[in-house]
């Protein structure tokens, strides 16, 4: 992981809720922010610690974790170093906030959802919990390759991936090939199709709470 400086000024929103509660980390989509994206934390658990920072990519005015050469199409080297970033600024919230080894659930939707695929898969050993709504492969371009990527262990990694069948922005067969490489790491993958496109359904924060309750 590469050391990254100014994590304190880092735009981010910390509640410390129950001290015997997880951390959920809340990573929001394209054009959202921390304060948007926290909203959902209390419908997962309402006693959780919530850490949610900003992307720090900029898209036409818009909060990004990381570029994208087209719709779809991901620039794979920002990705890893934006990842590393976030990484490194999970380590520095533990030991700011005194988390100790409070368990940490990424929750990310679209673009938040990729960044926190592409942090566990890099850094398994940061966020080795992630929740996934509207969520793709996003290192689909280097899976193959010796990046860091194909040398991760994930046999301690659990993920729940949701996802619409229809989603022209989070294609099912960039899901499928996200589900073959997790598990072949070693990965607790658990992967809910419902109708429709992109977004958050009822269903999907219904199957959200059940699936952190069971891993508490």
């Amino acid at each position: 992981m590469s050391a990254v400086g100014g994590h304190a000024q880092w735009p981010h929103l910390f509640q410390p809720g129950s001290v015997d509660a997880p951390v959920l980390l809340m990573l929001h989509g394209t054009g959202g922010d921390e304060q948007q994206i926290s909203a959902l934390a209390a419908a997962l658990d309402p006693n959780a610690a919530v850490l949610a920072p900003r992307g720090r990519v900029q898209e036409n005015g818009m909060n990004r974790w990381f570029r994208r050469l087209s719709e779809g199409v991901f620039d794979t080297d920002d990705v890893i170093r934006r990842a590393d970033e976030l990484a490194g600024f999970l380590v520095w919230a533990r030991d700011h906030y005194e988390l100790g080894d409070r368990p940490l659930v990424a929750i990310g939707f679209s673009n938040g959802a990729n960044i926190a695929i592409a942090t566990a898969l890099l850094h398994p050993e940061t966020v080795p919990r992630v929740v996934a709504f509207s969520g793709m492969h996003p290192l689909d371009r280097v899976a193959s390759s010796a990046q860091p990527v194909a040398g991760s262990e994930l046999a301690a990694s659990a993920l729940l991936l949701l996802n619409g069948r229809s989603d022209p922005m989070a294609p099912l067969s960039s899901v499928q090939k996200l589900v073959m490489l997790l598990e072949a790491r070693g990965a607790r993958v658990q992967q809910e199709l419902r109708p429709g496109g992109h977004g958050i359904a009822e269903t999907d924060v219904a199957a959200a709470v059940a699936w952190l309750r069971a891993l508490a």
